[in-house]
């Protein structure tokens, strides 16, 4: 075996005496295409210019979550990646399917929960598919109620197996954990992690928390007079944990440029 490697190693170094490779002859291995690619993507309402040659991309399995303001244009971009929205200038492209869910559940009333899962799906066993998506989020025993006798974490749940049942490339959250409550949340956020784990999207979260922002995404994008104004990658070890001081120095960094004050014992 110890000849048979220093033969090897004998080869190797034959090899390095030899004329040095031109550049021509280095063939470079192209970078991944992203989910998801914007270039120069403007959006108007009147003579309000509210996003104004955003550029964007998207790769495939990471986490962006999207910050700004009340009226920045967080919606707006979201629904034009979205394809609810085609009144716009610029480039934008999606390699896949395309998911949302929106803060409102939006489940049908008048179908059950399993049918609401699987409106407009295509798929060779519908309801098998539905049932799977369910048992994911933990509502295998609610695929048969109707949506009013869900709870907010219950129908929110149900919105996010609806999303992920079509396994899509780009899932889209537009602040789908804002009516909840505290405790609710945390459930959610855990259950959204460990789906994105496990299914590997493209993902973009747009919200106004800070800390959903720091404890989900990969990295965060402030938007800022319809431009991306500030981009943070979150360079933290998950579980991720509120108390660690790095992410308490990435929350003032986020706070400062979303224009909020910081407190002294906050740095």
């Amino acid at each position: 075996m110890a000849t048979r490697i220093l033969g090897e190693l004998s080869e190797v170094n034959d090899v390095s005496t030899a004329a040095p490779t031109t550049r021509d002859e280095i063939t470079e291995i192209p970078a991944p295409r992203p989910v998801a690619r914007i270039r120069k993507l403007s959006k108007a309402f009147g003579d309000r210019t509210v996003l104004d040659g955003i550029d964007l991309d998207i790769a495939r399995g990471e986490f962006v979550a999207l910050l700004g303001r009340s009226g920045t244009g967080k919606s707006t971009l979201l629904r034009a990646l979205a394809g609810l929205d085609r009144d716009h200038n610029g480039e934008l492209t999606v390699d896949g399917d395309i998911a949302v869910a929106f803060q409102e559940p939006r489940l049908v009333p008048w179908k059950r929960v399993h049918a609401n899962v699987t409106l407009g799906l295509r798929h060779s066993d519908t309801r098998a598919a539905g049932r799977a998506a369910l048992t994911e989020v933990g509502l295998d025993d609610r695929a048969d109620a109707w949506p009013l006798t869900l709870s907010g974490g219950e129908a929110q749940r149900a919105s996010l197996a609806r999303a992920l049942v079509r396994e899509p490339d780009l899932l889209l959250l537009d602040e789908p954990f804002s009516a909840l409550d505290a405790l609710t949340r945390i459930t959610i956020h855990s259950l959204v992690l460990e789906l994105w784990s496990r299914h590997r999207p493209g993902v973009l979260l747009v919200t106004h928390d800070v800390d959903e922002a720091l404890l989900l995404a990969d990295r965060a994008l402030v938007l800022g007079q319809g431009r991306i104004a500030r981009e943070i990658p979150i360079d933290l070890p998950r579980p991720r944990r509120r108390d660690h001081p790095r992410f308490t120095a990435l929350r003032n960094e986020l706070l400062t440029e979303l224009g909020v004050a910081v407190e002294e014992g906050n740095t």
